[in-house]
């Protein structure tokens, strides 16, 4: 039968546990490491800005673009109400914007479009704007990736350079397979009625081919890349910061 959980790292419904699932804690953590790698592969490190691009990013991704996910069907199964979804998505996004307006009058105005970017491709991504355009592995990629690497780099250098985007297509391409993986096991977990079936090894031995089988892989990689990228901001921040 499916898996019981509709996420590997969602906990049992209900009270705080809700919102901490609705964070996608591991996937949270990866794309605000992406932020951290941004801003410390600039030439001067300001923590200031950096703290500034994390809040931001937290407020806009980790709870904004979950809340509007969750609110299209519930699929991890909270029971946030609707109302509540809409008002954690409005303030959270409108919060990160307040944010990215202050950093344009205060940093460089090339913030700007990617301030109004950013707005844009939150609601058209996870509301499936425009017939699902923007709901694609590539826009994925860019905005779960490139798009918060680049950002944290200009609000720390004022411009974009070459190095800077070398770095922002690693985290598109890390981000693309993240979608990737995490598309096959969100599907197992929250759409497979029953999986049955064996595999039949060169020594003639058979295994039974369960929902296991085809999540515990790609969760496991998932799990260990998730630690790989923060590992890699943390020890680049850290360098930086000695």
């Amino acid at each position: 039968m499916t898996a019981s959980r509709p996420a590997f790292y969602a906990l049992a419904p209900g009270g705080w546990r809700d919102y901490l699932t609705l964070l996608h804690p591991p996937y949270t953590l990866w794309h605000l490491s992406y932020v951290a790698i941004g801003a410390a592969l600039a030439p001067d490190l300001d923590v200031g800005r950096l703290l500034l691009a994390l809040a931001a990013f937290f407020l806009a991704l980790g709870i904004g673009a979950h809340a509007l996910d969750e609110l299209k069907g519930h699929p991890l199964q909270t029971r946030i109400s609707d109302r509540t979804l809409v008002w954690l998505s409005v303030v959270s996004v409108g919060g990160a914007v307040a944010i990215g307006v202050y950093a344009t009058f205060v940093y460089t105005s090339w913030l700007a479009p990617f301030v109004a970017g950013g707005a844009f491709i939150v609601f058209a991504y996870n509301l499936e704007l425009f017939g699902g355009a923007f709901h694609s592995d590539l826009w994925f990629a860019l905005a779960w990736g490139v798009f918060p690497l680049l950002v944290a780099y200009m609000a720390e250098a004022e411009e974009i350079t070459l190095g800077a985007a070398l770095a922002a297509a690693f985290a598109g391409f890390l981000s693309l397979a993240q979608r990737q993986l995490s598309t096959q096991v969100r599907n197992v977990r929250r759409h497979v009625a029953a999986v049955s079936g064996t595999m039949e090894l060169a020594d003639g031995s058979r295994e039974p081919v369960t929902t296991e089988t085809l999540t515990k892989a790609p969760e496991a990689a998932l799990g260990a890349m998730t630690l790989a990228v923060a590992s890699l901001a943390l020890g680049l921040v850290v360098l930086r910061l000695t």
